[in-house]
């Protein structure tokens, strides 16, 4: 499920990229969808700022990253799938829900909270990475979810707060690794749940252990999937 297409204000386009290839390799096939909605500002990636006076579609914008190939939201059913995986990139908190205004207190797209809570009544697997594992812990109650570590610790976690956000949520955060020293710590699996996160670009890291972290959740949603 895309939110858009850049990291300021939709997918991280890396992740969704590499959640694409592990899919891949594990022989599954993908489906690709998104919210038909506008996004909730454009920001020009050149400059970090907001791009006054312009608006685009969440669809249209991550029909890019899809090539083309990617169905509206509305149209996700649980019946047609084995599992459902979330990228980040603010646009998770912007488009797929408020969290980037409002914190604790946002509100989840009608869409994405439907979807989420017929995957989690279906026990099918629904895996999250990076900014997106916020969207669990306001829709599932009580789910276990990973951002990384809870101290920025010199800027290896610019955003250690979303942790406590988590926990204001209704969410337990658990502690995890993003290296590739550490693969088996690099996404957390909640098996009541069945939900499993990974920080991605939570952490300020080399681009191939965000990657291998991806691959991680990957695997253990695939896994899950009992297929």
């Amino acid at each position: 499920v895309l939110s858009g297409c850049g990291v300021y204000d939709g997918t991280e386009i890396h992740e969704a990229s590499a959640i694409l290839v592990h899919l891949s390799r594990g022989g599954a096939e993908v489906q690709m969808y998104a919210p038909d909605v506008p996004q909730m500002h454009v920001i020009d990636h050149s400059k970090g700022q907001p791009a006054e006076a312009e608006s685009r579609n969440v669809l249209v914008e991550s029909a890019r990253i899809a090539r083309g190939k990617i169905t509206s939201l509305a149209k996700l059913t649980t019946a047609d799938h084995d599992a459902v995986i979330f990228p980040g990139g603010f646009g998770a908190a912007k488009n797929l829900s408020t969290f980037a205004v409002d914190g604790k207190d946002c509100k989840v797209n009608r869409e994405v909270e439907r979807v989420l809570k017929d995957f989690h009544k279906a026990g099918k697997p629904i895996g999250l990475c990076c900014i997106s594992p916020v969207l669990a812990a306001k829709v599932l109650s009580g789910a276990e979810v990973t951002v990384g570590h809870e101290e920025e610790e010199g800027g290896k976690w610019p955003y250690a707060g979303t942790a406590g956000a988590i926990k204001e949520l209704g969410g337990k955060h658990c502690v995890k690794e993003v290296t590739i020293s550490f693969p088996i710590n690099s996404s957390h699996v909640d098996t009541k749940n069945k939900v499993v996160t990974t920080p991605a670009f939570m952490c300020e890291t080399e681009l191939h252990n965000i990657f291998d972290g991806i691959g991680a959740m990957v695997k253990n949603v695939l896994k899950l999937t009992g297929k």
